[in-house]
């Protein structure tokens, strides 16, 4: 009996194909798509949403203008390009760039947008992920950015505090806690809430927040345990800018009220027993704070 060399994986899987491809195909191998998917319409999609609606409309359901869409396709096409397939053609820009807003806009399910579009209860995930993460990554840097810290410091001067690049408070945002965890996120005030911590320029705009933290929780902790305290205490949150009071250099300082740490980057009001010169100091910190 003639023993036969054994065959290495790779080798007998090239066999098996060279064999598979020599065989006659049946002759119902290629079946109709249509009998195993289910055909869905996009005319609301396409009519109604692009031909009837008007600013109104748009605002109500997508939170943005129809002009203000049209721009959004245009900034997202090149990061969001499909391709058609043999199996079925891609899912049109627009459209898809209409699920996001819409499933993050209003309360509906997955299932309810994949009715009102005419796709699937799983292709509205996918899009709506692959909007948000192409928003996030052709948009952020272009709409989003820290104002010019000249004109902030330009601002505070104006208030009367030179050198700050910001005011920083905390803020309760109600919310409905668990029964069973109630206790940790009920604040001083009576009702149940979390803190969001927030640094604004002259003009009251977020620079920086942090969120999260139980209605309990105190402001100094909150901000000694934030992304905010490490970067101002490793000196990289402003750029490197120095202000000089006689012979005393001053970093770039924050103001915040009573409750927060004095470091040499944070200015708190006076407490105690005030002379005339700790009053002005605290009128001062206290008009550029509010």
């Amino acid at each position: 009996m003639r023993l036969l060399p054994e065959l290495l994986p790779d080798q007998r899987y090239e066999g098996f194909l060279r064999q598979a491809a020599a065989l006659p195909l049946p002759p119902n191998f290629f079946v109709d798509r249509r009998v195993w998917r289910f055909d869905t319409s996009s005319d609301w999609c396409d009519w109604l949403l692009m031909e009837i609606w008007d600013d109104q409309d748009w605002l109500r359901h997508f939170r943005m203008r129809k002009t203000t869409f049209q721009e959004l396709c245009t900034w997202l096409a090149p990061a969001l390009q499909w391709q058609d397939t043999h199996l079925w053609p891609a899912i049109p820009l627009e459209k898809r760039i209409a699920i996001a807003p819409w499933k993050l806009a209003t309360p509906d399910s997955y299932r309810s947008v994949g009715h009102q579009f005419g796709v699937g209860r799983s292709t509205v995930g996918a899009v709506l992920m692959e909007v948000v993460r192409a928003i996030n990554s052709e948009l952020l840097n272009r709409l989003i950015c820290l104002p010019d810290l000249d004109s902030v410091m330009a601002g505070f001067a104006a208030l009367g505090f030179p050198n700050c690049g910001g005011a920083l408070d905390g803020t309760h945002i109600a919310i409905r806690a668990l029964p069973h965890r109630a206790a940790q996120f009920i604040n001083r005030k009576g009702y149940f809430s979390m803190v969001l911590q927030a640094l604004v320029d002259h003009r009251g705009q977020f620079s920086d927040i942090c969120v999260g933290w139980s209605g309990q929780a105190h402001d100094a902790r909150i901000f000694r345990n934030s992304y905010l305290y490490r970067r101002l205490q490793a000196g990289t949150f402003f750029p490197h800018r120095q202000f000089a009071v006689g012979d005393v250099h001053m970093p770039v300082c924050i103001v915040a009220d009573a409750a927060y740490p004095l470091m040499p980057w944070l200015m708190k009001p006076y407490t105690g027993h005030l002379d005339a010169s700790k009053e002005q100091f605290n009128a001062r910190l206290n008009r550029a704070r509010n």
